[in-house]
């Protein structure tokens, strides 16, 4: 009687553990079916930087775009940016101009997680590289022979950098968005350019700065992937 006793309490015990396990193991599973499910895109924005429009339509010396888009995973969005850019310069003695086009890619990190439209406050880090020409057209002064003009024109130049950067992004009305990007570049490099040392660097600025501040302001249409519970 004794020995049945002990069996029922031990397949009891059994039977309490095996239940036990399996509500835990189901709760994981929902726990990382949930986890999951963040991390699923929801949306993807594309837009372009109104600062570059403005530049362009505002003077003679640049002419430029830009196109910018990102897609979420939970708190962190992958974002690719390309853009155009030309850009001339009076010397004292001519002329200088570039062309090119150059793209970033890069990541940010969103610290507004509770707000209800996924606005963003964010951190990022971007590598961005340029592949762009440029021309010096100048007068060259010789005593005995007068002046000369002369042309130099470098090709296919290739250049990378890195940047730091923060920012917001603001819901203004279904799916337009707005905000702005604040970029630390540095870290600049470029490819052998015998007989000329680049001047300009598209998306970057001046060869020749270590380091440099730029800023977009950028106007966004957000399409929806999936819906959020």
């Amino acid at each position: 009687m004794r020995m049945q006793t002990i069996l029922r309490y031990f397949f009891s015990t059994l039977c309490l553990v095996e239940v036990l396990t399996s509500a835990v193991a189901q709760n994981k599973k929902e726990e990382a079916d949930t986890m999951k499910q963040k991390y699923l895109p929801t949306g993807i924005r594309i837009g372009t930087d109104l600062i570059s429009i403005i530049k362009t339509q505002s003077g003679d010396k640049f002419s430029g775009w830009e196109i910018n888009a990102d897609v979420d995973f939970y708190r962190y969005y992958l974002t690719v940016d390309y853009g155009s850019w030309a850009r001339s310069e009076q010397l004292y003695n001519g002329t200088y101009e570039n062309s090119g086009t150059y793209y970033r890619i890069g990541a940010d990190i969103n610290f507004l997680l509770k707000d209800p439209d996924r606005n963003m406050f964010f951190l990022g880090f971007r590598y961005g590289y340029s592949n762009f020409d440029e021309t010096v057209n100048y007068t060259f002064t010789d005593p005995d022979f007068g002046s000369f003009q002369r042309s130099v024109t470098t090709s296919q130049i290739g250049a990378s950098w890195a940047e730091l950067t923060s920012g917001l992004r603001v819901k203004i009305w279904k799916g337009l968005w707005m905000g702005y990007t604040i970029r630390f570049k540095f870290g600049a490099s470029t490819s052998a350019t015998p007989g000329v040392v680049p001047f300009d660097i598209p998306g970057y600025g001046l060869a020749d700065t270590k380091t440099y501040w730029g800023i977009n302001y950028l106007v966004f249409w957000r399409f929806q992937l999936r819906k959020v519970n």
